[in-house]
């Protein structure tokens, strides 16, 4: 007989399963809720796009488009690959859909599932998970910026995230007498010290010099250290929305420290960027990067149009909240119902019935089960309370109540034990 294969997840790809995926639903809510209050609404563009938009927004030098896209040939021959980011997809929708008809800015917020084919390590995989926010259109006013960084720093203070540090940096627009001509003093820089360099700076010396400033590489630390910076050569208007971009958050309360080495590894990125690190994550510990892309959605042959957004890794950002202590407890029930009897089963289906409506989670035995044993089941489950339904509780009409923590056992009627269990879930959601 032939052997079986045994199937498992694709290399840098993994199952998310209870309780885990408690917590994942938790960092989702949140963000609806919270991005919901600053006036955005959600997007779910499609996993695949063609390939062709994201050469065109992220750049074909770019080692996302060059390295680690998911392409294929689709019939037609077509090529289509699966999505490595979502702020080039969320710009097509808004070009398709006739958004610029819409009252301006356009705030839109995604979340769901990206693909790279890179190494994988810690809070990295080939399928991850983002959380992003797009803010098209409107204009370039700097409070724009401020109030976009507000909200993800908010969504981290609702979640409890713990070490949240804020860096921000403008590098300038593509002009001549701003990033262009900062570019090409950084380029020079790196030519009379390009033998010191790894193989990847030296390669980004001709294809992306902003990059060199990313690297992690220990040797090459003090090196970029004596680089030009770019805040000393920016335009006179992108230096005065810099500087106003730092009073908004100081207005607003926002703490942030400024990083002359942080760029955005997308082409479409000018002027303000930022990224936000978090504890428990070791020396690749950003959990956020985003920045302003005027221009972007015209490059994609929509209308000129402002824009600003940032993507989180919810992957990184799930482990951050893990190592803070932050996990999702066992996923355990609010009642078991245990029963004895065909007269008590169906008035067990229908008391679990009537506790689901009002939003308790249950757990009814499928078969007749000796009280001893349905008790040893329903602790096992982490179940608050059991339920005992017999035939004593069907004559009396009093339902037995026993809270498995300390095994007090109450006698109620229907309707009481409903307002009891009401008014103790109530308490603990306060506690």
């Amino acid at each position: 007989m032939a052997n079986k294969s045994k199937f498992q997840a694709i290399k840098g790809t993994r199952d998310l399963l209870p309780p885990e995926t408690g917590l994942w639903s938790h960092v989702e809510q949140t963000a609806h809720s919270v991005f919901s209050t600053f006036g955005f609404g959600e997007i779910r563009p499609p996993i695949f796009e063609p390939t062709e938009l994201f050469a065109r927004s992220i750049g074909l030098d770019t080692d996302v488009v060059s390295k680690e896209m998911y392409s294929f040939e689709d019939r037609g021959d077509s090529s289509v690959s699966l999505r490595p980011e979502a702020t080039a997809s969320v710009c097509r929708a808004y070009i398709e859909h006739g958004m610029a008809q819409l009252p301006q800015p356009v705030k839109l917020y995604y979340m769901g599932p990206m693909f790279r084919r890179e190494r994988p390590q810690k809070g990295r995989y080939r399928q991850f998970y983002q959380i992003g926010a797009e803010l098209l259109g409107g204009s370039d006013a700097p409070a724009i910026d401020a109030e976009v960084i507000e909200m993800v720093m908010t969504f981290f203070d609702r979640l409890g995230l713990t070490g949240v540090e804020l860096d921000i940096n403008s590098i300038g627009h593509a002009a001549d007498d701003c990033r262009l001509g900062y570019v090409a003093r950084l380029k020079s820089a790196l030519e009379l010290v390009k033998d010191k360099l790894g193989s990847d700076s030296q390669r980004r010396i001709e294809t992306n010099p902003l990059r060199v400033l990313d690297s992690k590489l220990e040797h090459e630390q003090t090196i970029i250290a004596t680089l030009p910076r770019i805040a000393d050569h920016l335009c006179a208007d992108c230096a005065a929305h810099y500087a106003a971009v730092k009073r908004q958050l100081e207005l607003r309360g926002v703490f942030f420290k400024e990083n002359w080495r942080l760029v955005r590894g997308l082409d479409y990125y000018m002027r303000t960027t930022f990224e936000i690190t978090a504890k428990g994550l070791g020396s690749q510990n950003a959990v956020c990067g985003g920045g302003r892309y005027d221009g972007l959605v015209e490059l994609l042959g929509g209308p000129a149009t402002q824009g600003i957004g940032f993507a989180i890794g919810e992957d990184r950002l799930i482990l951050s909240l893990q190592e803070a202590g932050k996990g999702a407890a066992p996923q355990g029930r609010d009642v078991y119902v245990a029963w004895m009897g065909e007269r008590a089963y169906a008035t067990a289906v229908r008391a679990a019935k009537d506790l689901r409506i009002v939003g308790f989670s249950v757990e009814l035995s499928p078969t007749e089960l000796k009280f001893g044993k349905a008790l040893e089941r329903a602790d096992k489950l982490g179940s608050r309370y059991a339920l005992i339904l017999g035939d004593n509780e069907l004559s009396e009409g009093l339902w037995t109540l026993k809270t498995l923590a300390d095994g007090t056992q109450q006698k109620f009627t229907e309707p009481q034990l409903m307002e009891f269990l009401k008014k103790a879930k109530s308490a603990a959601q306060r506690s």
